[in-house]
């Protein structure tokens, strides 16, 4: 990445890599600026810690018929801020 700026499709990109802690320095960095002025990709990057949180501690066997329901409601709210 040559710029100091980030775009928001950029940040959605390296969400991943910035949740876990693969980015460069220099690239956290970056991230967490444009995390500072983006309320759309900070609220994407909150959404995904909190559906990985949820996914480590549910197994899928555990869901039963509620998947559809919970596949649904992860559709509502997850979606790209770009």
């Amino acid at each position: 990445m040559s710029s100091s700026d980030l775009t928001c499709r950029q940040a959605v990109e390296l969400v991943t890599d910035y949740l876990e802690r693969t980015l460069s320095a220099r690239d956290r960095v970056r991230f967490k600026q444009h995390l500072v002025v983006c309320a759309a990709c900070s609220r994407y990057v909150e959404q995904h810690r909190v559906i990985t949180r949820l996914a480590r501690e549910l197994a899928i066997d555990e869901l039963g018929s509620g998947r559809d329901e919970l596949l649904a409601v992860l559709a509502q709210v997850g979606g790209d801020p770009a």
